[in-house]
């Protein structure tokens, strides 16, 4: 058994094998020891291999699910390797092989998967310094691929998929954020032949080339799809009928979000790595699981086609004024997630409860069609031509299927009474052996007088005649002894044994046509898998509408208008998040770019609600590019091709990045790649290196970002001295968040107000935030220390000049001295020795003064 073990093992060194013996799965030698320890059980020992006992460790085979999922979830793959042979005509070990391999980014098990979230399988490689990256969603079928110029580019993209598993060319070189992602797998290079993966996609397609899918030219990503199309053949040992295209995207055909700006955004996770307080948690009221995968899609990927946008606009109207959400929800909410009980019928794994709910999916569908067709909208159309009943497959299901299956096919119970005639009949035969057996023991117990007699059975031997050990002696003479017990004896008859024989073989063969009849009803379910995946694509696109409107409706959300003139204009605002979270009313503002009025300096108290208002701004078109309604009045919004942020403070110790130099590097790709039609947020740029340095940059940046790339952008900012960037450069202006003191406290105001603020109140939220108050008390005497250093200074310069408490301005121009200026009108070589001395005195009285 050990042999034809690490045979298996050789063939899958890098997975755990689950090695099926009986009524378990068992582990051996250092996998044993791994799953031991990531699954908590107990590590035993069988047998010795070279004098030294094996290590060994087992689960159920019937509660392996719950095993698999930990597994799964910490990134490790899984071998399940059956017994396919007959132990009762096996000679030696039973037949065992490989079933399916369980990795990551191929699982399909609805146990396995988190249902509100693609489970993705990448593959990259990369040619000529173009990146290649082909993604595949095993648990519906959607297949991606496109090459990608650029490093950050490509960080940004596996930033917004976040894959399961990433498969690498093992003959390219990645660095650490790449390689060093979670569930990075090496490929070997020929998986990545160009002519070897043309030939598999087509053969997967059923075309002759790849012309019709727009992708012939993308032969880098290309590459890459070979290699994951194969990869996830062998793991999941079947074909992939459900796997039908294959579709090019391009970066250019939405709105652009770096790594960065992604996770500053907290679109689905939030800073802490959760799902919290995000936008997707404020938005997700999708009826099923499916849509609320589309929706993140959908916000992850903001489209820049007006026209499409106007589309799904138009559509989030019409549900909405007809009124009609709320039965659409609960339409929806009957049909569930076919899409992904949809991938397992594909690949021959679906349960017999993924059928039921099918079934129950498909016998709703008449009634979701008439709540469609009484919505008179044509943008609904494409909608209504994929949403229609399928009667001949709900009516197949209904026939076949039981009311109430059990989880698994093993055990039968399934397919329902009158499908299938020869089914019933070997059930009745075995449903009637009780009946049967009553009669047999009346008849004995009537035939030998035995008032002790009874007929029984049990799995180990079979049908028997019970009799007592007193009268034992009196069992008539075609009783044929099968056990002897301590109280009776057990007893077998030619006709009994016949019964036996019947019932047990109908028994085996009523279970082996119950499973023969399932597999058949699966292959008769993918002969229309593509319209029923059509469906599914519709119905997820439906809930995700749907639920923009429901939230429209409750949130107080308005269809923002979309330009082409370049500008962004919004009227009375608001953080769609903050706005839920707050236990205050929220405080909406209004913001207006143009082609005059480009950025915006913002000053203000820390608290004041800086972040907040640079965050909406962003968040509102970020969801007018969805189709979603946005939180605010009114907004009207022109071109924009890229979102970028440099907010908050965060280093990168790994790699040896300080928190200054995290923040240069993300202002750095900001200022590469920021253009006209960008939307750029930056928050106190830096403020992580010394004062002058620090606000040095700061201008720099601000300056670049106004003048030569002309991006909208909203800088906020401490440096007091920005605030005169307005009156040096077209297209800023100053905008501002107060705050008033009353009693020792401050009150944050939260309205944005032209002009720049008038302090910080950086004391103010100390105290608020805790700080001990001497600790306070002391920086308040320091800060009159330091106002009054200032307050000198300023007099020394001007004694005539009444004095304002503002922060120098590092730019301005100094006022010429007059003894530096004699100085330098003076020619020593036209003076005598005496000219000389007298205007040195001269000049030492001029610098007293």
């Amino acid at each position: 058994m050990m042999q034809q073990y690490l045979q298996i093992k050789k063939q899958h060194p890098n997975e755990l094998v689950f090695y099926r013996m009986g009524d378990f799965y068992e582990l051996f030698f250092d996998d044993a020891k791994k799953a031991a320890q990531l699954l908590d059980i107990t590590l035993t020992a069988r047998g010795k291999s070279g004098g030294n006992p094996i290590p060994m460790a087992g689960i159920p085979f019937h509660s392996a699910e719950n095993y698999l999922a930990r597994l799964v979830r910490g990134g490790h793959s899984v071998a399940i390797c059956e017994q396919i042979g007959d132990p009762a005509t096996s000679k030696g070990p039973v037949e065992r092989k490989v079933v399916r391999v369980l990795t990551p980014g191929t699982v399909s098990d609805e146990a396995l998967l988190d249902e509100r979230r693609d489970n993705l399988l990448a593959a990259l490689t990369c040619k000529n310094n173009i990146y290649g990256l082909a993604v595949l969603d095993v648990t519906s079928g959607r297949f991606t691929v496109q090459e990608i110029s650029e490093h950050s580019a490509l960080l940004a993209e596996l930033q917004r998929l976040d894959p399961a598993e990433l498969l690498l060319d093992e003959s390219e070189e990645f660095d650490s954020t790449v390689s060093q992602r979670k569930g990075c797998r090496l490929q070997p290079p020929w998986q990545f032949d160009l002519e070897s993966a043309t030939t598999q996609l087509c053969r997967q397609f059923e075309t002759r080339d790849l012309a019709g899918f727009g992708c012939q030219q993308l032969e880098v990503a290309l590459s890459a799809a070979g290699c994951l199309l194969e990869y996830v053949r062998d793991t999941q040992r079947t074909g992939l009928p459900h796997v039908r295209s294959i579709q090019a995207e391009s970066r250019d055909e939405c709105i652009q979000i770096d790594a960065a700006s992604r996770r500053n955004l907290e679109i689905d996770i939030n800073l802490s790595g959760g799902t919290e307080n995000t936008l997707a948690s404020v938005l997700d009221n999708t009826a099923t699981a499916m849509g609320s995968r589309q929706l993140r899609r959908w916000l992850n990927r903001p489209i820049r086609c007006h026209d499409q946008l106007h589309l799904r606009q138009s559509c989030v109207q019409a549900i909405q004024e007809s009124f009609q959400w709320q039965y659409i929800y609960d339409h929806l909410k009957a049909i569930g997630d076919i899409e992904r009980i949809l991938a397992r019928v594909a690949l021959r794994s679906a349960r017999p409860r993924d059928l039921a709910r099918l079934r129950d999916a498909l016998q709703e569908l008449p009634d979701l069609s008439s709540v469609l067709n009484s919505i008179n909208e044509s943008a609904l159309d494409h909608l209504r031509s994929s949403i229609v009943p399928f009667p001949d497959e709900a009516d197949l299901l209904k026939r076949a299927v039981i009311d109430n299956p059990p989880v698994v096919i093993r055990d039968g119970g399934v397919i329902a009474d009158g499908y299938d005639a020869e089914l019933d009949e070997l059930r009745q035969l075995s449903e009637h052996a009780g009946d049967y057996l009553i009669r047999l023991e009346e008849q004995e117990r009537s035939r030998t007088g035995l008032s002790t007699l009874k007929v029984g059975y049990n799995r180990v031997h079979g049908y028997y005649i019970e009799i007592s050990r007193a009268q034992s002696d009196k069992a008539p003479a075609d009783y044929i002894r099968r056990q002897t017990l301590k109280n009776a004896e057990r007893f077998i008859t030619p006709e009994l044994k016949e019964f036996e024989d019947k019932v047990l073989s109908s028994r085996s063969r009523a279970l082996a046509r119950e499973k023969a009849l399932y597999e058949a009803l699966l292959e008769q379910l993918n002969q229309n898998l593509t319209g029923l995946q059509n469906l599914a694509i519709s119905l997820s696109e439906l809930d995700v509408l749907n639920n923009f409107a429901e939230r429209a409706e409750s949130l107080n959300f308005n269809r923002p208008r979309l330009v082409r003139d370049n500008g962004i204009t919004i009227e009375s605002g608001r953080h769609p998040v903050v706005e839920q979270v707050s236990d205050q009313p929220f405080v909406p503002n209004d913001l207006e770019f143009n082609n005059d009025q480009r950025m915006a300096i913002i000053t203000g108290p820390n608290m004041g609600g800086k972040s907040t208002f640079m965050r909406q701004i962003a968040l509102i078109v970020l969801l007018a590019h969805t189709g979603c309604y946005v939180p605010a009045e009114s907004a009207t919004l022109g071109p924009i091709d890229r979102i970028f942020t440099r907010i908050g403070s965060s280093d990168d110790l790994a790699s040896g990045r300080s928190t200054f130099m995290v923040e240069m590097t993300e202002t750095a790709n900001i200022l590469h790649n920021a253009t006209p039609c960008s939307l750029v947020l930056m928050d106190e740029v830096g403020r992580g290196t010394s004062t002058f340095d620090g606000l040095s940059l700061a201008w720099a940046c601000a300056a670049h970002l106004a003048g030569k790339l002309r991006a909208y952008t909203l800088f906020a900012t401490h440096y007091f001295e920005l605030t005169s960037l307005p009156e040096q450069m077209d297209g800023v202006i100053n905008l501002h968040l107060n705050a008033t003191e009353h009693n020792d406290n401050i009150i944050f105001m939260h309205k944005v107000q032209p002009g720049p603020a008038s302090q910080s109140y950086g004391l103010q939220v100390a105290k608020l935030a805790g700080i001990p108050i001497h600790v306070v008390s002391q920086a308040q005497d320091k800060l009159v220390q330091l106002e009054q250093q200032e307050n000198q200074a300023e007099l020394c310069r001007e004694p005539q000049a009444a004095y304002t408490p503002v922060q120098n301005d590092m730019f301005a121009i100094a006022e010429p001295e007059p003894a530096l200026e004699k100085l330098d009108e003076l020619n020593p070589d036209d003076m005598t020795p005496r000219q000389a001395l007298d205007m040195l005195y001269e000049l030492k009285a001029m610098m007293k003064s």
